[in-house]
């Protein structure tokens, strides 16, 4: 948001303005300003110097100190709240080609209802638990979802960095490491791993001293060596892209501890949109898209292959699956989940959501609902879950990775997705499996450009967002009673016979 000293003298200035029923050109005139700088003094565009202010205290016939200070009338104090709000300073609305200026003079101009919804959105976002990094990453998808994921000045930016590197197509750690310390950096792949409150984290960046004091040298970068080649791989990609980029508001850790501004949202975005594109080239990802989608039917084990051929983690596969889909077959009606289960529970937490489609799958639910067991990630999971312990009873170690794939029919949306789902453990949560899933709605278009879509070999599932809003009488792993369904049921059995005791 701009300076709120701006933004809250403007609201004042009309207040006072309409309170005496003065238009703006007589309040002009009277300061000696004219109309358009009035104006956009009151729109909270412009903050006139000293002299200026008296004359329009003068004027409006108020105390130079009230007119200037922060405090407000009581029918405004809910608009000066909006103005601080950190959710409305956070976010982003000229990335969506907004003036915040607007938002406060729509609010300040809705009197008594822009007072109500202010109230109502903070009551709101404190029953809910919201935080400003809740509203940030929602304003990055939104803007993801506004340009259908695609992006091409990071694509370009990662072929750049591939060639004056010389890194090929399939980059391995030791060669990311390798660049990443011929520009300085130096790697500690010992100390996160050991440390009692920094072990859950993938990476953490001590940026070089810029006083050059004893000891400084280059930025270091430390890395968890708990970390499979492939996330290592990710870690220092990442870093690349964001020295690529120039980026300057970076975020120092692999995961979110706290964040504050949409810049810092934007910077880890494109960073990491550059590191997908350095380990999984667009020319190789479209080349084997093509081919599973001119296959007559669905393979799990080529996509297994091409796990296997890329050297990446499932999650950072659907990610970029996510990015070039759109591109190389035209396709842009998508979904990507990610879910974390705790191994010898049924407790299923859905941990990252991105919708491309227009089907909202999955929207918001409360937080003791069950989100369906019917999906493809709980397939995926629970076969996981079988082949653990099959292992273990032979005194072996790991499922390995498992891949389940199925035509989900969302029975509330009335919408048909292909859902392929891969399960694996987590490298750095013990006891937590994960299951990502991308989820391809069945339109026309996705009819003829995916030949497999009617394989008789693809269940097909009829599934529903969570246990408590599921129809399905027969259903073998329901973890919780249709309880939503039945309250929405007995609402509009009571609405149907209102209306009829009306036509009586």
């Amino acid at each position: 948001m701009p300076d709120r000293l701006r933004l809250i003298l403007g609201i004042k200035l009309r207040a006072l303005r309409q309170a005496q029923g003065l238009g703006l050109k007589a309040v002009a005139r009277k300061a000696g300003l004219s109309v358009s700088y009035l104006s956009e003094i009151e729109q909270g565009k412009k903050y006139p110097r000293a002299e200026k202010l008296v004359d329009l205290a003068i004027a409006l016939g108020v105390a130079y100190d009230d007119l200037v200070s922060l405090r407000v009338d009581r029918g405004l104090d809910a608009v000066k709240d909006a103005i601080e709000s950190p959710f409305l300073r956070a976010f982003p609305f000229d990335l969506f080609g907004v003036e915040p200026e607007i938002v406060v003079n729509l609010l300040a101009g809705m009197a008594d209802r822009g007072e109500a919804l202010v109230r109502a959105v903070g009551d709101l976002s404190r029953a809910y638990d919201a935080r400003v990094e809740d509203v940030l990453l929602a304003a990055l998808r939104a803007y993801q979802q506004m340009h259908a994921n695609r992006f091409p000045d990071l694509e370009a930016a990662a072929e750049r960095l591939r060639a004056r590197l010389d890194l090929g197509t399939s980059p391995t750690a030791a060669a990311l490491r390798a660049a990443l310390e011929r520009v300085g950096y130096r790697i500690d792949a010992a100390t996160l791993s050991g440390h009692p409150e920094l072990s859950s984290l993938r990476s953490v960046l001590v940026p070089a001293d810029p006083d050059g004091g004893a000891g400084s040298g280059g930025p270091t970068l430390y890395v968890n060596g708990a970390l499979l080649d492939e996330q290592l791989a990710f870690v220092y990609a990442r870093e690349l892209g964001f020295l690529e980029l120039g980026s300057t508001d970076r975020p120092l850790t692999s995961s979110w501890i706290q964040v504050e501004r949409f810049s810092q949202v934007l910077d880890n975005f494109r960073g990491s949109y550059v590191a997908g594109a350095l380990l999984l080239p667009a020319a190789v990802v479209d080349a084997a898209l093509v081919r599973l989608a001119d296959a007559p039917t669905w393979d799990s084990e080529a996509l297994l292959a091409f796990l296997a051929q890329t050297r990446s983690t499932p999650e950072m596969l659907f990610h970029r699956l996510t990015q070039r889909v759109p591109e190389a077959l035209g396709l842009d009606e998508l979904f990507f989940l990610r879910v974390h289960q705790p191994v010898g529970t049924d407790a299923v937490e859905l941990t990252k959501s991105f919708n491309l489609s227009r089907v909202p799958v999955p929207h918001g639910v409360a937080d003791d609902e069950h989100y369906c067991r019917r999906w493809a990630d709980s397939v995926a999971l629970r076969e996981l879950d079988r082949r653990e312990a099959r292992a273990a009873g032979r005194g072996e170690t790991g499922g390995g990775v498992v891949v389940a794939a199925q035509r989900q029919h969302f029975l509330a949306e009335g919408a048909e997705f292909f859902v392929v789902s891969v399960a694996r453990p987590l490298a750095l949560r013990a006891g937590t499996h994960s299951a990502v899933s991308l989820g391809m709605l069945l339109t026309r278009a996705t009819k003829r450009r995916i030949r497999f879509w009617d394989d008789p070999a693809l269940p097909r599932v009829d599934v529903s967002l969570t246990c408590e809003r599921c129809p399905l009488a027969d259903c073998r792993v329901r973890a919780a009673a249709p309880r939503v369904l039945r309250a929405d049921d007995a609402m509009r059995r009571r609405a149907a016979a209102l209306a009829a005791l009306g036509e009586t």
